[in-house]
């Protein structure tokens, strides 16, 4: 799937415990002095409260209630890693993520020579479903081994709330047989001689990934004169955000590397691959030093060069991300 079939369209279009009466008094028992106004009885001579026992009941019971709202999580649904530093800002879609390492910060669009991120973004698109828990590759079986060969399951049809990931999630639900990775790619991409197959097509996708993030205000959108036309741009205004990214993506291939790539985080893990497949892994190091760029760059080809299909066989968690690099490698 080379990356120099992208549509010419998209190419310049680029570019959140209730509250209780307590002067209501009960109607079970009267009301305690100290509650009478004018006659307040200090704390010390109100004597000491009892202590309950904490038993097992108990502990279990407030277990119950903590969990009780993450049990309304989708099975396989992802949970935001705490020590993630993109978990205290604005929480990213990896296109999104991906779309911002492209973006020329004062420029605000990307590289006019880059005909791999549309690909890429679709790539995004995929994992970000898989990891949300939404789909899935098939099982394998002895005919089916491959990773390009598992067709891609629905495993639940809940929406999302991002408008381009439940637009695929409708495609994948309606077409009938499955397809595979490689195939949703160009499908999603409009890469396809099949009239009946363009449907499928996510038209705009850059500009309205930039609009998302304008509206979690990390953009902006202006205008600017090239001469023969007007071209809508999205300047970075949130500055921040975006150092909070590329120290992410740093610190997994640097401060943070433990020498495994299964032993990253798994939105760390996939943004390398989307970054590299995208063509924009450069944006993402080039603030770095001489040496830590060095170093950044060959953990980053070890990740890269490792077999997708040993390395998904290793954690089914991570399945989709190797199946969109394999993707990528056949291309």
């Amino acid at each position: 799937m080379p990356c120099t079939h992208l549509a010419q369209a998209e190419r310049f279009a680029h570019p959140a415990p209730s509250s209780r009466d307590l002067h209501t008094p009960c109607t079970c028992s009267p009301t305690p002095p100290e509650a009478t106004r004018g006659s307040r009885t200090p704390a010390l001579a109100r004597g000491p409260r009892p202590r309950v026992a904490m038993t097992t009941l108990t502990h279990r019971g407030r277990r119950s209630e903590a969990g009780g709202s993450m049990g309304k999580r989708l099975d396989g649904e992802e949970e935001r890693d705490p020590e993630d530093d993109d978990s205290k800002g604005t929480r990213l879609t990896l296109m999104e993520e991906v779309l911002l390492l492209g973006l020329k910060d004062k420029q605000g669009y990307t590289s006019f020579w880059n005909d791999c991120i549309s690909p890429g973004l679709r790539g995004g698109i995929l994992i970000e479903l898989a990891l949300r828990g939404r789909i899935q590759l098939e099982p394998l079986t002895a005919r089916k081994k491959r990773l390009l060969d598992r067709k891609v399951h629905l495993k639940s049809d809940a929406p999302t709330g991002d408008i381009l990931l439940d637009e695929t999630l409708r495609h994948i639900k309606a077409t009938e047989p499955a397809e595979t990775v490689q195939t949703w790619i160009e499908l999603l991409t409009g890469e396809t001689w099949n009239p009946f197959k363009l449907q499928y097509q996510l038209r705009n996708v850059r500009e309205r990934i930039a609009k998302s993030l304008v509206e979690k205000g990390i953009l902006t959108t202006e205008k600017q004169n090239f001469l023969l036309f007007d071209m809508t741009t999205h300047p970075v205004s949130n500055a921040a955000e975006k150092q909070r990214l590329l120290k992410r993506l740093q610190e997994g291939v640097l401060e943070r590397w433990a020498g495994d790539p299964h032993r990253m985080e798994r939105r760390t893990l996939a943004l390398l691959v989307l970054a590299h497949s995208s063509d924009v892994l450069e944006n993402a190091f080039s603030s770095l030093t001489d040496d830590r760029y060095e170093a950044a760059m060959n953990r980053t080809k070890e990740v890269l060069d490792a077999d997708p299909e040993v390395e998904a066989a290793k954690s089914r968690g991570t399945e989709m991300i190797w199946a969109i690099l394999a993707a990528f490698n056949k291309a």
